[in-house]
């Protein structure tokens, strides 16, 4: 029987190589000297760190671009809210999203099921298993689900007939 996997993964050696070309920029560009700013990959996520709140702003404004570039998308890191560590300084902390959560897999099962097609969807761990005796009924569930304009990002892989 055809069937797919539809999984939310990061390119890890893209984000180190935006996280790397993003340090270089902001320890180079002018408007950055003497702030002390810092762009470091982390095993937790992305931390940005700057003198001020506007230099921080700035700096992940560097980094999102250099993401995007690398087409890295922007739904797959979260948080970065603002907040202040010792010395004045200011620091975002982003987390990236690998993987689907259980309650996002079953609001995925629904839609899918919601379109009234012949196929079957299963949770596996932090991946989506659309399963159906036709290929144009998958081909549908992949182009509803692209049209969904998810808050994770999306990839379609194991594609077997």
């Amino acid at each position: 029987m055809p069937s797919f996997d539809i999984v939310s993964q990061v390119d890890l050696q893209e984000v180190r190589n935006a996280v790397d070309q993003a340090m270089r920029e902001v320890t180079t560009r002018y408007d950055f000297k003497g702030t002390n700013s810092t762009i470091r990959l982390t095993d937790d996520g992305i931390v940005v760190e700057s003198a001020s709140e506007g230099r921080l702003e700035a700096a992940v404004d560097v980094l999102k671009g250099k993401l995007v570039k690398r087409s890295v998308s922007l739904k797959s890191i979260a948080g970065g809210d603002p907040k202040q560590v010792g010395g004045g300084r200011s620091q975002a902390v982003f987390t990236l999203n690998q993987g689907i959560a259980q309650d996002a897999a079953k609001e995925l099962a629904k839609f899918i099921k919601d379109e009234k097609l012949k196929v079957q969807v299963a949770i596996q761990g932090d991946q989506l298993r659309v399963s159906g005796k036709k290929r144009d009924d998958l081909q549908e569930v992949i182009a509803a689900v692209k049209g969904l304009d998810y808050r994770l990002p999306l990839q379609f892989v194991n594609y077997r007939d």
